[in-house]
């Protein structure tokens, strides 16, 4: 099965019903005797998803992101959070109870730039990679307001097809750069995991192929009004930035953000085939410190510590502006209540950022299923229970 076909579906947001238990600890040294098939990942057995979450370079081609020689300091001044109770979870739940039960791998929390909470499980340490799944997805649209910056882009008001030739004619003709990255861009589109004959089930991802596709589809609606989950869209929103900007999506990366912000380790970017492109929705596989460091970046409004703006002015403010479409929905960030916005990836990854609170939740879990409403709320739970004790909760001497 080609590596293409294998990591479209890394980003998918469907609800999958696995009937398995609760992820384990496995010693990392024993880690490549559980590793599963990767045209398999949404279906992996527990013990499978810990030894390929953290170990993606072994299973599929990535692009390697390298930090610098100058990693932004976290000072660490604990908070006793392991038994604030979530509020609305079932039978009082505790942070620690919800670590457990929720297949938790690690957990950060950064108060005023201090890491206040920091817990690993299943076998992970501080120096663990992770899959992020669509976590991605947000800071491919962080790299969009670089390249919106550094020229590459006019704006985000410019035409899709502008950047991507092979759509000229089609109904991407009257789509912006800024529906793509809204979800509504008014072309028809079904994505109907459970059905085999929707477009997503039947749609080829090499992305020529893809273009093809999607060049042959009709309009449904005028851009920018409706959302429209739509995963090859997230593709083109990768590719029209390497078309934008000339070079792959992990070497931008590491030049605007990772090395100049001061992530302190390397990370990997999953490519499409052996030497193709990144996927724009899929897959960053980084540190839980580093995803945190995201998060400050995004919080920061896309500066660097020294105050240099890496973003267009104002990017991030845009980002987190509800769209026509959804109220709950930007620039590929998912929208809180009280200006609260996150990054999210299936199976329980997540960078939480809640600017009035100076805080920054990440996040990475092996949960049984992909997605599911309930898992969901709950973890909205933990970060607003989490945010809430943060307020009050005495430093740990």
């Amino acid at each position: 099965m080609k590596i293409q076909t294998i990591l479209f579906g890394l980003i998918f947001t469907a609800t999958y019903s696995l009937a398995i238990a609760k992820a384990p600890f496995i010693d990392p040294a024993e880690d490549a005797l559980h590793y599963g098939a990767p045209e398999n990942i949404l279906f992996w057995e527990p013990q499978q998803q810990v030894a390929g979450y953290r170990n993606m370079d072994q299973l599929v081609p990535v692009r390697w992101i390298r930090s610098g020689d100058a990693p932004l300091q976290l000072p660490t001044e604990p908070m006793d959070l392991d038994s604030v109770v979530l509020e609305n979870a079932p039978g009082g739940m505790t942070v620690t109870q919800y670590f457990e039960q929720q297949s938790v791998a690690g957990l950060l929390v950064i108060k005023d730039g201090r890491i206040v909470y920091e817990r690993y499980g299943l076998g992970n340490d501080q120096d663990s990679r992770w899959i992020s799944y669509s976590v991605t997805k947000s800071v491919t649209s962080m790299l969009v307001g670089a390249a919106i910056r550094d020229g590459y882009i006019k704006s985000v008001d410019d035409k899709v097809s502008d950047y991507l030739p092979r759509l000229r004619g089609s109904a991407y003709d009257e789509v912006r750069i800024r529906d793509i990255l809204q979800m509504a861009s008014g072309v028809a589109w079904d994505e109907t995991y459970s059905d085999p004959e929707s477009d997503v089930n039947q749609v080829k991802w090499v992305t020529l192929d893809l273009y093809d596709y999607l060049a042959a589809k009709p309009r449904t609606g005028k851009p920018g009004k409706v959302f429209n989950y739509n995963t090859a869209e997230t593709n083109l929103v990768g590719t029209l930035l390497r078309a934008a900007v000339g070079n792959n999506l992990s070497t931008y990366l590491e030049e605007k953000i990772w090395q100049p912000f001061g992530m302190e380790a390397d990370a990997s970017w999953n490519l499409t085939e052996p030497g193709g492109g990144e996927f724009g929705g899929c897959c960053i596989n980084a540190t839980l410190r580093d995803y945190g460091r995201l998060g400050l970046f995004a919080l920061n409004d896309g500066r660097l510590a020294n105050g240099e703006q890496v973003l267009y002015e104002g990017w991030m403010r845009d980002s987190i502006t509800p769209s026509q479409g959804s109220s709950r929905y930007g620039y590929l960030w998912w929208l809180g209540e009280n200006g609260t916005f996150e990054a999210s990836g299936i199976f329980g990854q997540g960078i939480f950022v809640n600017p009035a609170e100076n805080l920054v939740i990440a996040i990475h879990s092996a949960r049984p299923e992909a997605s599911n409403d309930a898992d969901w709320e709950m973890q909205s739970q933990l970060y607003k229970a989490i945010a809430k004790a943060a307020k009050t909760t005495s430093v740990s001497r």
